[in-house]
């Protein structure tokens, strides 16, 4: 099974920058779309932003629209996540999960059957 590493997460100043990282391993990214999702204390979780597997189409949460920049690099096995003018309500556990199909299938967490582990993000000053 396809594993997901996230890391870049910290804490940050309202107004700041993050660059969240998901890396892949054991599989290539190749054949995968992969999400980004997040959960806030005391929230569910929710989705973010998603790209599909050859990187021509990305999707994004109205919340985050215009500040935040999925991207990705197949021959690194790696998926980003830039973070601009970070706002405390942007503050929760950010997770990378992965599904195996061309396109971004929403939101939808039970169709991702890959997830890592989180990377915890704090917007606060």
């Amino acid at each position: 099974q396809l594993q997901l590493v996230e890391s870049g997460g910290g804490l940050v100043q309202p107004g700041g920058s993050l660059r969240l990282s998901c890396a892949a391993s054991r599989f290539t990214l190749n054949y995968y779309t992969i999400g980004w999702f997040r959960q806030a204390p005391g929230k569910e979780r929710e989705g973010v932003s998603c790209i599909s597997s050859s990187g021509g189409s990305t999707n994004y949460a109205e919340s985050v629209k215009g500040r935040f920049t999925i991207s990705r690099d197949n021959a690194k096995n790696m998926v980003y996540l830039q973070m601009n003018s970070l706002k405390p309500e942007d503050t929760g556990v950010y997770y990378c999960a992965a599904v195996r199909l061309p396109y971004c299938p929403g939101y939808d967490e039970k169709r991702f059957a890959s997830w890592g582990q989180g990377t915890q993000v704090t917007v606060s000053s």
